[in-house]
């Protein structure tokens, strides 16, 4: 199940790559579509599972301008953090576990965006956007040789601000944005879980 998973998760990710591919090629022909490629790096907000900030993460995003300053699109991230737990003891009923945890929660969401942008057609455009749709949670504790996992779906949005930056007439930009995001994803794994997941992050990547 988990190849079966983690080919599916590749596949969707090739996916998205080949739809900004092609609405970045529109963007440079029209002038009226964008798409951005970005590394993430994010800080949990009140998530008692896993609190660690990471980088290990990525955004695709890309649409179309319907007038001079308002545009709409697509978008697909994903995330992970992680948390090293110490050696404690769990009980259940009558039975009992000491051990360490190494804690991972997975973010994958999806959906349709807009965004508000000025000054475009010049080197510095700065922007406004909202993002919104699902999103699939795979909670995970592994310990000793063993792992435990709770999997989830929840709706998300994401208020962004950010900015494209082209220092050249022709070819990509640099891509830089700060968000916030909220998932209603619920889980437990090992008396330990999660109702709702908030994260404040930074984007940096490439414009088109």
């Amino acid at each position: 199940m988990k190849t079966i998973g983690h080919i599916s998760f590749k596949s969707l990710v090739f996916a998205a790559l080949a739809m900004l591919c092609t609405l970045s090629a529109k963007a440079q022909m029209t002038d009226n579509g964008y798409a951005n490629i970005d590394w993430q790096y994010n800080f949990p907000v009140s998530n008692a599972f896993t609190d660690r900030s990471s980088g290990w993460g990525m955004n695709f995003d890309g649409g179309y301008f319907l007038t001079e300053n308002w545009g709409i699109g697509a978008f697909l991230s994903y995330h992970t953090n992680h948390e090293y737990v110490p050696r404690q003891t769990i009980t259940a009923g009558s039975a009992s576990l000491t051990t360490d945890q190494q804690h991972s929660a997975f973010q994958l969401p999806f959906g349709l965006e807009t965004r508000y942008a000025w000054n475009r057609g010049s080197a510095f455009q700065p922007y406004v956007g909202l993002k919104a749709g699902a999103q699939y949670t795979r909670l995970s504790s592994t310990f000793n040789i063993f792992e435990q996992e709770d999997k989830s779906w929840g709706f998300y949005v994401s208020p962004e601000v950010g900015i494209n930056i082209f220092p050249w007439a022709y070819g990509p930009g640099l891509h830089i944005a700060a968000y916030y995001s909220h998932a209603t994803n619920r889980g437990e794994v090992m008396q330990c879980g999660i109702s709702g997941l908030n994260n404040i992050g930074l984007r940096v990547g490439i414009s088109f």
